[in-house]
């Protein structure tokens, strides 16, 4: 009997989506299929080997299917599966809850942000020359 691999369905939903990038490609093909190219554009900061990455294994998830068109020069596309669509609807909530509170986010990051950078007060003191 194989043993279960997850403890929890937040577990097995986090193993699907884990990191930063998965979750901004899959916002980026919520509406449309994109070529490789516009997803670089709109996912803003991923580099092209970690967007090669994270689409491969999205395929391979069953969360993107890649377009072959078979022209030259080469033109792919990728866009959400019926799986992918399910996830993007369960991640829908959370966006609005942070465009919601986005601002108060931010806040909160800054000054915990400034806070660290502050010196805190109890610098190393050199000890007094002891005159024996």
């Amino acid at each position: 009997m194989r043993e279960k691999a997850y403890g929890c369905g937040l577990e097995a939903a986090l193993a699907v989506i884990g990191g930063k990038w998965k979750v901004l490609i899959l916002w980026a093909l919520r509406a449309e299929a994109h070529r490789f190219g516009e997803l670089r554009r709109l996912v803003e900061g991923i580099s092209e080997k970690m967007l090669i990455q994270h689409l491969k294994e999205m395929e391979a998830d069953g969360i993107v299917k890649r377009r072959d068109f078979k022209e030259v020069p080469p033109r792919v596309e990728y866009a959400l599966t019926s799986f992918g669509r399910s996830l993007y609807a369960a991640l829908a909530p959370l966006c609005e809850w942070g465009t919601l509170h986005m601002k108060r986010i931010e806040t909160r990051k800054e000054d915990s942000e400034a806070k660290a950078c502050r010196p805190s007060g109890r610098g190393r003191e050199i000890p007094a020359a002891h005159s024996g």
